[in-house]
């Protein structure tokens, strides 16, 4: 016998279609397809584990935790495979996606921002693709407001330099 109540069921049922898309195109960024898909479904079963604790709004939140999740399954692969192996995946999930017909400055925008770290990629993408404030993408990457920006706009000065480099090869 189930102790939630449909109102419980149905409010997680909403929070879930409000934010499952968002925290997907997170772990997509983050991680291939299937993995993507078992961090989702993991976030949130720990948030319905979780619910009535939630915080307002939940999405920084939901996103904490599947970078957690992520951050946990990237510790227990490098435990388990060789240096070359691992190098190997992870270049692999760094690569950004291809843009197909895409106009020249996003190509290259984008095979900078593959050249980025982990954390200036983050950073960038937490605010430009999942709309977070300054004070939530400081919740998700676990700093003040005042420190994400300062990384934040090191990331951008960043970007900036290596899609000139990337231009200038002509990669």
């Amino acid at each position: 016998m189930s102790t939630s109540t449909p109102s419980t069921d149905a409010a997680f049922a909403r929070l879930y279609r409000a934010n499952a898309d968002r925290v997907m195109a997170y772990c997509l960024r983050q991680v291939g397809h299937n993995d993507a898909e078992d961090v989702v479904s993991e976030a949130f079963l720990i948030a319905w584990r979780r619910r009535q604790v939630l915080p307002e709004p939940p999405l920084p939140w939901l996103l904490v935790t599947a970078r957690n999740l992520i951050a946990d399954s990237r510790r227990r692969y490098a435990r388990s495979v060789s240096g070359d192996a691992q190098a190997a995946r992870l270049l692999a999930l760094a690569a950004p996606d291809a843009v197909g017909d895409a106009v020249t400055r996003r190509q290259t925008l984008i095979r900078a921002l593959g050249t980025l770290s982990t954390d200036d990629r983050e950073a960038l993408l937490i605010i430009a693709w999942d709309g977070l404030t300054a004070a939530q993408a400081a919740q998700v990457m676990g700093c003040s407001t005042a420190t994400f920006n300062v990384r934040l706009h090191r990331a951008r000065k960043r970007l900036e330099a290596a899609a000139d480099e990337t231009a200038v090869r002509g990669a």
